[in-house]
Protein backbone atom coordinates (compact mmCIF):
# COMPACT_ATOMS: atom_id res chain seq x y z
CA UNK A 1 0.00 0.00 0.00
CA UNK A 2 1.14 3.40 -1.16
CA UNK A 3 0.81 7.24 0.77
CA UNK A 4 1.35 9.44 -1.47
CA UNK A 5 0.90 13.39 -1.03
CA UNK A 6 -0.22 16.04 -3.69
CA UNK A 7 2.12 16.89 -6.51
CA UNK A 8 4.25 19.44 -5.52
CA UNK A 9 3.77 21.72 -8.66
CA UNK A 10 2.73 24.56 -6.22
CA UNK A 11 -0.57 24.90 -7.64
CA UNK A 12 -2.11 22.08 -6.11
CA UNK A 13 -4.92 23.99 -4.09
CA UNK A 14 -6.07 25.72 -6.81
CA UNK A 15 -6.71 22.31 -8.90
CA UNK A 16 -10.10 21.05 -9.54
CA UNK A 17 -8.84 17.74 -7.68
CA UNK A 18 -7.20 19.20 -4.77
CA UNK A 19 -7.56 17.14 -1.24
CA UNK A 20 -9.98 14.87 -3.00
CA UNK A 21 -9.09 11.63 -2.18
CA UNK A 22 -8.59 8.26 -5.05
CA UNK A 23 -7.70 4.86 -4.08
CA UNK A 24 -5.94 3.52 -7.05
CA UNK A 25 -6.43 -0.55 -6.41
CA UNK A 26 -4.67 -2.56 -9.39
CA UNK A 27 -1.90 -5.35 -9.56
CA UNK A 28 0.23 -3.95 -12.22
CA UNK A 29 3.06 -2.11 -10.90
CA UNK A 30 3.17 0.05 -14.37
CA UNK A 31 -0.32 1.15 -14.43
CA UNK A 32 -0.64 1.64 -11.07
CA UNK A 33 2.36 4.16 -11.62
CA UNK A 34 0.98 5.79 -14.18
CA UNK A 35 -2.42 6.28 -12.96
CA UNK A 36 -0.98 7.88 -9.56
CA UNK A 37 1.40 9.96 -11.18
CA UNK A 38 -1.49 11.30 -13.55
CA UNK A 39 -3.62 12.17 -10.88
CA UNK A 40 -1.09 14.05 -8.65
CA UNK A 41 -0.36 15.89 -11.13
CA UNK A 42 -3.58 16.79 -11.19
CA UNK A 43 -3.92 17.46 -7.25
CA UNK A 44 -5.58 14.62 -5.99
CA UNK A 45 -4.14 12.60 -3.04
CA UNK A 46 -3.61 9.46 -4.11
CA UNK A 47 -3.62 5.98 -1.83
CA UNK A 48 -2.85 2.52 -3.76
CA UNK A 49 -3.24 -1.37 -3.08
CA UNK A 50 -2.71 -4.37 -5.04
CA UNK A 51 -4.88 -7.13 -3.80
CA UNK A 52 -9.07 -7.46 -2.95
CA UNK A 53 -8.18 -7.67 1.06
CA UNK A 54 -6.24 -4.42 1.28
CA UNK A 55 -8.01 -2.41 -0.90
CA UNK A 56 -11.20 -3.15 1.65
CA UNK A 57 -9.35 -2.30 4.10
CA UNK A 58 -7.86 1.05 3.08
CA UNK A 59 -11.01 2.43 1.91
CA UNK A 60 -12.53 1.53 5.24
CA UNK A 61 -9.43 3.04 6.83
CA UNK A 62 -9.02 6.02 4.43
CA UNK A 63 -12.40 6.92 3.33
CA UNK A 64 -11.29 7.54 0.00
CA UNK A 65 -13.90 10.20 -2.61
CA UNK A 66 -13.39 7.98 -5.85
CA UNK A 67 -12.28 4.32 -6.25
CA UNK A 68 -9.85 3.07 -9.34
CA UNK A 69 -10.48 -0.31 -9.79
CA UNK A 70 -9.48 -3.20 -11.58
CA UNK A 71 -11.39 -6.31 -12.31
CA UNK A 72 -8.58 -9.11 -12.22
CA UNK A 73 -7.01 -8.83 -8.53
CA UNK A 74 -5.62 -11.35 -6.08
CA UNK A 75 -7.15 -12.45 -2.87
CA UNK A 76 -10.81 -11.35 -4.73
CA UNK A 77 -11.53 -9.73 -8.01
CA UNK A 78 -12.73 -5.88 -8.21
CA UNK A 79 -16.49 -7.06 -8.25
CA UNK A 80 -15.99 -8.26 -4.87
CA UNK A 81 -14.62 -5.09 -3.53
CA UNK A 82 -16.70 -3.56 -5.19
CA UNK A 83 -19.28 -4.66 -3.10
CA UNK A 84 -17.55 -4.36 0.06
CA UNK A 85 -16.75 -0.89 -0.01
CA UNK A 86 -20.15 -0.29 -1.30
CA UNK A 87 -21.83 -2.38 1.97
CA UNK A 88 -19.50 0.05 4.02
CA UNK A 89 -20.24 3.66 2.32
CA UNK A 90 -21.62 4.65 -0.78
CA UNK A 91 -18.71 5.78 -2.96
CA UNK A 92 -18.25 6.59 -6.82
CA UNK A 93 -16.42 3.91 -8.46
CA UNK A 94 -14.04 3.04 -11.81
CA UNK A 95 -13.57 0.31 -12.99
CA UNK A 96 -10.95 -1.20 -15.36
CA UNK A 97 -10.67 -3.83 -17.28
CA UNK A 98 -8.28 -5.95 -19.58
CA UNK A 99 -11.53 -7.73 -21.59
CA UNK A 100 -13.88 -5.34 -24.15
CA UNK A 101 -16.53 -7.28 -22.11
CA UNK A 102 -20.02 -6.02 -22.30
CA UNK A 103 -21.32 -8.68 -19.78
CA UNK A 104 -17.99 -7.67 -17.40
CA UNK A 105 -19.66 -4.18 -17.95
CA UNK A 106 -22.81 -4.66 -17.09
CA UNK A 107 -21.76 -6.91 -13.99
CA UNK A 108 -19.42 -4.16 -13.00
CA UNK A 109 -22.28 -1.70 -13.29
CA UNK A 110 -24.97 -3.78 -11.65
CA UNK A 111 -22.34 -4.13 -8.08
CA UNK A 112 -22.04 -0.40 -7.86
CA UNK A 113 -20.01 0.71 -10.25
CA UNK A 114 -20.30 4.52 -11.88
CA UNK A 115 -18.05 3.67 -15.15
CA UNK A 116 -15.98 1.67 -16.75
CA UNK A 117 -12.84 1.64 -18.57
CA UNK A 118 -10.95 -0.61 -20.74
CA UNK A 119 -7.30 -1.26 -20.71
CA UNK A 120 -5.41 0.23 -22.88
CA UNK A 121 -6.71 3.82 -22.54
CA UNK A 122 -5.88 7.43 -22.23
CA UNK A 123 -4.66 8.86 -19.02
CA UNK A 124 -5.72 12.05 -19.99
CA UNK A 125 -9.26 10.86 -20.55
CA UNK A 126 -9.18 8.33 -17.31
CA UNK A 127 -8.26 12.20 -15.86
CA UNK A 128 -11.07 13.78 -17.12
CA UNK A 129 -13.83 11.11 -16.27
CA UNK A 130 -11.91 11.06 -12.90
CA UNK A 131 -12.89 14.23 -12.59
CA UNK A 132 -16.49 14.36 -14.13
CA UNK A 133 -17.57 11.91 -11.75
CA UNK A 134 -16.41 13.64 -8.67
CA UNK A 135 -18.08 16.88 -9.92
CA UNK A 136 -21.45 14.54 -10.35
CA UNK A 137 -21.11 13.65 -7.05
CA UNK A 138 -20.90 17.36 -5.64
CA UNK A 139 -24.30 17.99 -8.05
CA UNK A 140 -25.96 15.07 -6.50
CA UNK A 141 -25.29 15.65 -2.97
CA UNK A 142 -26.78 19.80 -3.35
CA UNK A 143 -29.29 18.62 -5.24
CA UNK A 144 -30.36 16.48 -1.79
CA UNK A 145 -30.23 19.56 0.36
CA UNK A 146 -32.35 20.87 -2.38
CA UNK A 147 -34.65 18.40 -3.63
CA UNK A 148 -37.13 18.99 -6.01
CA UNK A 149 -40.47 18.56 -4.23
CA UNK A 150 -42.97 16.05 -5.44
CA UNK A 151 -42.94 12.24 -6.86
CA UNK A 152 -43.36 11.88 -11.05
CA UNK A 153 -45.76 9.10 -11.96
CA UNK A 154 -45.36 7.92 -14.98
CA UNK A 155 -47.63 4.40 -14.85
CA UNK A 156 -46.89 1.97 -12.44
CA UNK A 157 -43.14 3.52 -12.17
CA UNK A 158 -42.51 6.43 -9.50
CA UNK A 159 -39.76 8.96 -9.03
CA UNK A 160 -38.76 10.25 -5.59
CA UNK A 161 -36.67 13.41 -6.25
CA UNK A 162 -36.54 14.47 -2.70
CA UNK A 163 -35.53 10.72 -1.57
CA UNK A 164 -33.74 9.80 -4.89
CA UNK A 165 -36.02 7.15 -4.74
CA UNK A 166 -37.77 4.84 -7.74
CA UNK A 167 -40.70 2.32 -7.48
CA UNK A 168 -41.93 0.20 -9.74
CA UNK A 169 -45.67 -1.26 -8.82
CA UNK A 170 -45.04 -0.01 -5.52
CA UNK A 171 -41.58 -1.83 -4.89
CA UNK A 172 -38.73 0.06 -4.71
CA UNK A 173 -35.50 -0.65 -6.87
CA UNK A 174 -32.52 0.18 -5.89
CA UNK A 175 -30.44 2.35 -8.67
CA UNK A 176 -26.75 3.53 -8.22
CA UNK A 177 -26.42 7.25 -8.64
CA UNK A 178 -26.13 7.22 -12.56
CA UNK A 179 -28.74 5.55 -13.07
CA UNK A 180 -30.90 7.77 -11.02
CA UNK A 181 -29.48 10.55 -12.77
CA UNK A 182 -30.11 9.10 -15.66
CA UNK A 183 -33.28 7.95 -15.27
CA UNK A 184 -34.69 11.66 -14.45
CA UNK A 185 -32.65 13.00 -17.28
CA UNK A 186 -35.30 10.53 -19.98
CA UNK A 187 -38.26 11.44 -17.58
CA UNK A 188 -37.44 15.12 -17.79
CA UNK A 189 -38.85 15.24 -20.92
CA UNK A 190 -41.02 11.43 -21.89
CA UNK A 191 -41.30 9.94 -24.98
CA UNK A 192 -38.24 12.68 -26.06
CA UNK A 193 -36.00 11.18 -28.17
CA UNK A 194 -32.78 12.28 -26.39
CA UNK A 195 -29.28 11.26 -28.22
CA UNK A 196 -26.45 9.56 -26.46
CA UNK A 197 -24.43 12.44 -27.06
CA UNK A 198 -26.87 14.69 -24.96
CA UNK A 199 -27.38 11.94 -22.43
CA UNK A 200 -23.36 12.18 -21.55
CA UNK A 201 -23.55 15.84 -21.43
CA UNK A 202 -26.57 16.01 -18.91
CA UNK A 203 -25.49 13.19 -16.99
CA UNK A 204 -22.04 12.46 -17.22
CA UNK A 205 -20.81 16.12 -18.22
CA UNK A 206 -18.93 15.05 -21.03
CA UNK A 207 -19.99 15.06 -25.15
CA UNK A 208 -17.22 12.64 -26.29
CA UNK A 209 -18.43 10.40 -28.28
CA UNK A 210 -16.32 7.65 -27.45
CA UNK A 211 -18.50 8.06 -24.52
CA UNK A 212 -21.65 6.93 -26.19
CA UNK A 213 -20.86 3.21 -25.08
CA UNK A 214 -21.28 3.99 -21.58
CA UNK A 215 -25.00 5.35 -22.18
CA UNK A 216 -25.58 2.27 -24.06
CA UNK A 217 -24.42 -0.21 -21.18
CA UNK A 218 -26.04 1.86 -18.48
CA UNK A 219 -29.03 1.82 -20.64
CA UNK A 220 -29.02 -1.93 -20.26
CA UNK A 221 -28.38 -1.86 -16.53
CA UNK A 222 -31.57 0.73 -16.22
CA UNK A 223 -33.92 -2.01 -18.45
CA UNK A 224 -32.89 -4.96 -16.08
CA UNK A 225 -33.94 -2.56 -13.03
CA UNK A 226 -37.45 -0.67 -14.33
CA UNK A 227 -38.51 -3.13 -17.31
CA UNK A 228 -37.06 -3.00 -20.95
CA UNK A 229 -40.06 -2.08 -22.09
CA UNK A 230 -39.94 1.31 -20.79
CA UNK A 231 -36.89 2.91 -22.74
CA UNK A 232 -37.48 2.60 -26.05
CA UNK A 233 -34.24 2.90 -28.44
CA UNK A 234 -34.66 4.84 -31.42
CA UNK A 235 -31.56 3.10 -33.71
CA UNK A 236 -29.15 5.56 -34.64
CA UNK A 237 -30.38 8.19 -32.46
CA UNK A 238 -30.75 7.38 -28.46
CA UNK A 239 -33.08 6.46 -26.25
CA UNK A 240 -36.94 7.55 -24.76
CA UNK A 241 -38.62 7.00 -21.66
CA UNK A 242 -42.15 5.62 -23.13
CA UNK A 243 -44.91 6.77 -20.83
CA UNK A 244 -48.47 4.91 -20.59
CA UNK A 245 -51.04 5.98 -23.87
CA UNK A 246 -53.33 8.26 -21.68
Amino acid sequence: MEHTQTSHNGNSAASPGAQRRVLVVEDDTTIVEAISARLRAEGFLVQTATDGPAAVDTAEAWQPDLLILDIMLPGFDGLEVCRRVQAQRPVPVMMLTARDDETDMLVGLGVGADDYMTKPFSMRELAARVHVLLRRVERAALAAATPRSGILRLGELEIDHAQRRVRVHAEDVHLTPTEFDLLVCLANTPRAVLSREQLLAEVWDWADASGTRTVDSRIKALRRKIGAERIRTVHGVGYALETPTP
